[in-house]
């Protein structure tokens, strides 16, 4: 039955590759792979393939590289792979003429419970919002972003100390899981589609820029524990110190009540260095200065003065 559905997948980066991965152990049969066309990357600017091309290319599936995803001629290659089904993971976002091509539609593995943390960065958000759940949503492409009928979900835990790189990690395996138990219900016609719940507030998970990564030191602890949880591994939360850049990818947080104007620096020059917080302090573990690796805390102050 799985070899008899045509399957067209869509993705990018190494989250993506999991869920393509589990389809392709699971027997079904993967007409197509659309994925970002190779980008220049590192110093010496040589074009690089996206996970998802490379894991493709090793199994010797069909590739398309679209610069645009309404170009003729890419729209004509897609709908010569005649796909009953098309599947989407951290892909860009759809014109109605691609996601509504298949007769079985198109369906998204999204990073969270939605209608919670509609957008770009799911997993970070839940993160530095301080969740204690998250989860994986599998759902039918429609006009708005994540907002299409949900066909299932799952749910897990997100400890206090972990990162998003870490909930990343755990994510994409069980959205990988999620996707071939989604994709049998739809070939078994077992699975009932329900409409999301727009009646609750909902907190939203946009882009990550610069000005997000930014350490506002009046805040919490809590907050900014949770911050450098969330930005870890990439893009990193970040403050200045002595003029530069300081990314802090891991830290401990000290509630305590204390005469420190926010933001002030405390230190031993040999084994500590920590900020103050408007409730405590963060004290950072691994850290990396602007024009330096990244490195445990005893090293840095090991190095610098």
């Amino acid at each position: 039955m799985r070899k008899n559905i045509r399957i067209v997948f869509m993705g990018t980066p190494e989250f993506a590759v999991a869920s393509l991965d589990a389809l392709v152990n699971a027997g079904y049969n993967i007409v197509g792979v659309v994925t970002a066309p190779d980008k220049p990357a590192g110093r010496g600017m040589k074009l690089t393939e996206s996970a998802v091309k490379k894991y493709a290319v090793e199994k010797g599936l069909h590739i398309l590289q679209p610069e645009k995803l309404k170009n003729p001629e890419f729209l004509e290659q897609l709908r010569s792979l005649n796909a009953d089904l098309q599947v989407v993971v951290a892909f860009r976002m759809l014109p109605e003429i691609v996601w509504n091509m298949p007769p079985m539609g198109t369906i998204n593995v999204h990073g969270s419970l939605l209608p919670q943390y509609r957008g770009a960065a799911p997993i970070n958000w839940a993160v530095i919002n301080g969740e204690k759940e998250t989860g994986v949503t599998t759902f039918k492409l429609q006009h708005e972003i994540d907002t299409g009928n949900i066909l299932l979900q799952d749910r897990f835990t997100i400890a206090e100390n972990d990162t998003a790189g870490e909930v990343h990690d755990r994510m994409k395996e069980i959205g990988a899981q999620l996707l071939v138990k989604t994709v049998d219900g739809l070939v078994n016609d077992s699975l009932k589609e329900i409409e999301q719940d727009n009646t609750t507030e909902l907190k939203h998970a946009p882009k990550i820029f610069t000005e997000t990564c930014k350490i506002d030191w009046s805040k919490s602890a809590d907050a900014v524990y949770n911050q450098i949880r969330g930005l870890c591994p990439y893009p990193a939360a970040f403050t200045q110190l002595d003029g530069k850049t300081l990314k802090i990818y891991s830290a401990k947080k000290e509630h305590s009540k204390h005469p420190d104007t926010p933001g002030t620096i405390c230190t031993d020059k040999k084994t500590f260095l920590k900020f103050a917080t408007a409730d405590g302090y963060i004290s950072v573990q691994e850290i990396q200065l602007e024009g330096k690796k990244r490195m445990g805390v005893e090293d840095f102050l090991r190095g610098y003065r």
